[in-house]
């Protein structure tokens, strides 16, 4: 039997006049995983905190089991700034000591990238003092991972890393004796790590077993059957559920409610996105040419980024980018944005990026634009437009996109200096939106936005119509919201990637062992001369890519429609074995495909 850690019993806080927990009683035990979720100022940091015992209950008690060890991860660290990396991470170990760690190594390497930890001026000499905010937050989440606990307690831990760090943290936790309980808006994080999900909503929290996706399921399951949601709200979480089970990557734990009730709530709920209209549609508002890069180079400063691409953005094409940090995925965007706004005068450093006349770019960066903070928030909606459309007839009030993106009509009297800093994104994506763009570059949408505001921008995006890249390490979100996947190595090219985000871990693996394996090998011997590509062979080689590329969205097309159609049809056997044996031979021409794209990619 599971011996129980902690106990939250009959717990309340109030700040204010606002009860952020109500007589909220719960339990950690060994071997427990737990994911906690809810809206942004709904008291998951604050359940947290006091569940550590970082914060007194007004009322109730939290008591923990004699001699818990204990490691908490919170959003703001308590390292020393005039310490070093190594006394902070390593303490008083010799080199020989804490090199012969198996955990020792594993942990600087996946989250620091190599046991001389690159990026860090000094390595683990470097200062704390000078870091940025992120550098350090992965420092104290070092410290804390290296040590051993009966009990981990991390509060966005997922915050400054790469696809590649959450895709580590994820294993290293799942490897981990440890319990866990977990707060984080990375869908994807959610559902490898946890087992069981924590919901905190206006004062209580509601308990579900599984991962995030049986969350989902569990949670429409008792919407439909209380029927207490206000519609908005239940259809936002039925088109979720009908995306999770019709095709997005889910780790996934048998579900606990009944099944037949769950293909009951979306019998009738159609794909998230109709791409074929969508696409026509696109293709009216934007003509046939949108951006078209011809033997581009990127540079920063004196540092070339990428080198000689050529690449064409079409009318509705949704494109994920990912890459390792400083690869020039934002620098890309820029480049792109400039000669936008430029008409095409403001060139990169090399080659030339092309835009269609028709184009009318939102670009949404890093940096939250400043606005004046006495401008109430609807009103900063209404100086950008009144109404929007968001196309296939639907049209949408300044007042009526603000309440699909959180704010209340009470809030959207709130002044914009007294907002949060998630508050303040999601009304800088709103205004983006209300300007009708039929381009958009997202840099990190994601950042500081809850799981449900999540789902209302990919709900929105999903009857958009026009052309996106999105750049985000929110795995879940670029699988849901972009249909292929373009990927920048650091080495100067940018590459499709057929199977999405999975391959180009795989790549970074072979890329970071071969690295490892062929550096002696390669100081000794030269390499062997690589026999140069003429210029037609490599303008006819991209020309068969893009027809390549072409194809691979058809058969990603029909390979949806299938579903679709095997979901409808679940009940008749015969034509589900129909419609798998049309799935797999389609599955046969993709994978030639995508053979055939590889070995172009080469000469190209």
């Amino acid at each position: 039997m599971a011996v129980n850690l902690v106990n939250v019993e009959n717990v309340s806080k109030v700040y204010g006049t606002r009860a952020l927990l109500d007589g909220v009683s719960l339990g950690v035990s060994e071997g427990d995983r737990i994911g906690v979720v809810g809206r942004n100022g709904d008291g998951k940091t604050t359940m947290i905190r006091m569940l550590a015992r970082l914060e007194e209950p007004d009322t109730g008690r939290v008591t923990h089991s004699g001699g818990l060890r204990l490691g908490v991860l919170t959003q703001h660290d308590s390292l020393d700034p005039a310490a070093t990396v190594r006394h902070e991470v390593i303490g008083d170990l010799a080199d020989h000591e804490w090199a012969g760690s198996a955990k020792i190594r594993d942990v600087l390497t996946g989250l620091f990238g190599g046991l001389d930890m690159p990026g860090f001026p000094q390595g683990l000499d470097t200062v704390i003092g000078p870091l940025s905010g992120g550098e350090r937050r992965r420092i104290a989440l070092a410290k804390l991972l290296i040590e051993e606990q009966d009990l981990i307690v991390l509060d966005e831990p997922t915050n400054h890393l790469d696809v590649e760090g959450i895709a580590w943290l994820a294993a290293h936790l799942r490897e981990r004796r440890s319990a866990l309980v977990c707060v984080t808006h990375d869908r994807w994080f959610l559902d490898q790590v946890c087992t069981r999900m924590w919901d905190v909503q206006r004062g209580d929290v509601y308990e579900y077993e599984g991962g995030y996706s049986d969350y989902v399921f569990a949670r429409a399951e008792r919407e439909r059957i209380a029927a207490t949601e206000e519609t908005k709200r239940q259809n936002l979480v039925r088109k979720e559920l009908a995306w999770l089970r019709r095709g997005a990557p889910a780790r996934t734990s048998k579900p606990r409610f009944r099944v037949e009730a769950a293909n009951e709530l979306i019998a009738d709920v159609p794909p998230p996105r109709d791409s074929s209209e969508l696409m026509k549609f696109a293709s009216s508002r934007l003509g046939k040419t949108v951006f078209d890069l011809e033997d581009v180079t990127v540079q920063a400063g004196p540092k070339v980024l990428l080198k000689h691409v050529t690449w064409q953005l079409g009318p509705g094409d949704r494109i994920g980018l990912v890459g390792v940090n400083g690869a020039g995925k934002t620098s890309l965007l820029r480049a792109m944005a400039e000669a936008a706004r430029s008409d095409g005068e403001q060139q990169p450093a090399g080659g030339q990026v092309r835009v269609g006349r028709t184009v009318k770019l939102a670009y949404l960066s890093q940096e939250v634009a400043e606005l004046d903070p006495d401008w109430r928030v609807l009103e900063a909606v209404q100086r950008v437009r009144e109404r929007v459309d968001l196309g296939k007839g639907r049209e949408m009030t300044a007042g009526q996109l603000c309440e699909t993106f959180g704010f209340g009509k009470e809030k959207q009297w709130t002044p914009v200096g007294d907002l949060s800093g998630g508050e303040r994104r999601r009304l800088q994506l709103l205004r983006l939106l209300m300007d009708e763009p039929n381009v958009l570059f997202l840099d990190e949408p994601t950042n500081d936005l809850d799981i449900e505001t999540l789902t209302q921008l990919e709900d929105v995006l999903d009857g958009w119509p026009g052309s996106m890249i999105v750049i985000s390490h929110d795995r879940f979100f670029v699988e849901r919201t972009t249909d292929r996947v373009f990927a920048l190595l650091g080495d100067g090219a940018l590459r499709m990637l057929p199977r999405g985000i999975d391959e180009y871990l795989e790549r970074r693996r072979r890329m970071e062992e071969a690295a490892a394996s062929s550096a002696p090998a390669v100081a000794a011997k030269p390499a062997a001369a690589v026999p140069e590509k003429s210029a037609a062979d490599v303008r006819a080689a991209k020309k068969e890519l893009q027809k390549i590329e072409r194809q691979l969205d058809k058969v990603s097309e029909k390979e949806t429609k299938l579903h679709a159609r095997i979901a409808e049809n679940a009940t008749d056997f015969a034509k589900v074995a129909e419609l798998d044996a049309e799935l797999r031979e389609l599955a046969g021409q993709r994978d030639e495909l995508e053979m055939r794209w590889l070995e172009l990619a080469e000469d190209a």
